[in-house]
């Protein structure tokens, strides 16, 4: 049977001309609606977080330190900061375990929990130093502990002064060994994060990547971002992140329907889109059903 010729850039072609990672941010069958979750969580509206729309929520603080444990920091007042995995060994509490782990419980709409480190330690702890390389060294042996505690699916990476490449993909392929996913939230420097991704994701297959999402900060330092533009130079498909309305830099801030204008002007084009954060929602008695609202309806 003859089949009918197609416009170059029809819906049915346009997957098969573009780069996979790329094709993906087009014709993702389940597109990533991302929260940022900057206030401490044994505080924050657990029920909004599972039902408002999110399907990823990323839990902002979590500090390696030089010793290779790890920190979690409140960011709330009334809060303190916890260290939650120490020498190989969870020790963050049951309660906090027990929050973390609900978010993904029956009936919530989040499938992905992911936490966000620093990068300032990780360069001297993939040297080696203090036997704390590799996965049975203290920095793997408490990245092991949590995740099993919190049920974790991913790290995300929010460099954004260290920029050592060596480092950074040895963190992320020890991550893999664990089962972790690899996750990076970049604002400039589009050509380092491109190396990144390959040397990561060298010789894996689409559908199993390591680094499989780069959240795209489109506010403050990276205002001027052009998600679409990124996505062509790092080879994959980007998630745009917006500021939520804030009193901290409230230029940088975006109403529900600034928010939906926004997206709408991606919508098709990238892998799906979130925000930064869960504290101002709370804070500024916004809506968690709003700007969760606009993200199931844009890329739903």
């Amino acid at each position: 049977m003859k089949l009918p010729l197609l416009p170059l850039f029809h819906p049915i072609l346009l997957p098969l001309l573009l780069p996979p990672t790329l094709a993906a941010a087009t014709a993702s069958q389940t597109p990533i609606r991302a929260l940022y979750l900057f206030k401490d969580v044994l505080k924050s509206n657990t029920t909004a977080l599972q039902t408002a729309g999110f399907n990823t929520l990323i839990l902002f603080g979590l500090g390696i330190l030089p010793t290779g444990d790890i920190m979690y920091y409140s960011n709330t007042p009334g809060s303190v900061d916890t260290p939650v995995a120490t020498n190989g060994s969870y020790s963050g509490g049951a309660a906090l375990a027990a929050k973390v782990q609900s978010l993904k419980q029956a009936g919530s709409g989040v499938t992905r929990v992911e936490i966000s480190t620093n990068a300032q330690n990780v360069k001297a702890l993939m040297s080696g130093g203090a036997g704390t390389s590799g996965v049975g060294g203290r920095l793997g042996r408490n990245l092991v502990a949590l995740k099993e505690a919190w049920g974790l699916d991913a790290v995300n990476n929010d460099d954004e002064s260290v920029y050592d490449v060596g480092s950074t993909v040895a963190f992320a392929k020890l991550l893999g060994e664990i089962g972790y996913r690899y996750s990076i939230s970049p604002y400039t420097v589009a050509s380092y994060w491109a190396g990144v991704r390959a040397r990561v994701n060298e010789g894996r297959a689409e559908g199993d990547l390591l680094l499989d999402r780069v959240y795209l900060q489109c506010y403050d330092g990276g205002a001027g971002n052009d998600p679409v533009s990124w996505q062509k130079q790092v080879g994959m498909g980007v998630v745009p992140l917006l500021w939520v309305v804030n009193d901290s830099k409230p230029s940088y801030g975006v109403s529900v329907e600034q928010a939906r204008k926004r997206f709408e002007g991606w919508k098709g084009k990238v892998a799906g889109g979130g925000y930064w954060n869960d504290y101002d929602i709370e804070k500024m008695k916004l809506s968690y059903e709003g700007y969760g609202g606009v993200l199931k309806s844009v890329f739903p």
